[in-house]
């Protein structure tokens, strides 16, 4: 198989943080900034760096409030930003090989 026959994959969702963001955000209602964080085993800059370029994107919201005086970042992910995540995952998987051609070891 060629390179080109390759389906092209998301930029915006083709990184680990991401993808990672993107893989909570998925299965939840929606997560928060420290949750995301630790998850992901990023910075604080790193990862409001990426938070950003997903939101910029459409594919979550940000969402910042107060419980009590300190400050709450709450992500969720969107309608968009679900069907990208479904188009990203299904590119993905003609990167692999066929299931008919795996052998199993024993």
């Amino acid at each position: 198989m060629t390179i080109n026959k390759f389906p092209p994959l998301d930029p915006v969702i083709h990184s680990q943080v991401r993808l990672a963001v993107l893989s909570v955000l998925i299965g939840v209602k929606e997560a928060d900034f420290n949750y995301l964080k630790k998850v992901t085993e990023t910075t604080d800059g790193n990862l409001s760096t990426h938070l950003s370029k997903l939101e910029e994107a459409g594919y979550m919201t940000i969402k910042k409030s107060f419980k009590g005086k300190k400050p709450v970042t709450t992500c969720s992910i969107t309608e968009k930003g679900k069907r990208a995540f479904a188009r990203y995952l299904e590119a993905l998987k003609d990167y692999l090989p066929p299931a008919s051609n795996q052998e199993t070891k024993e």
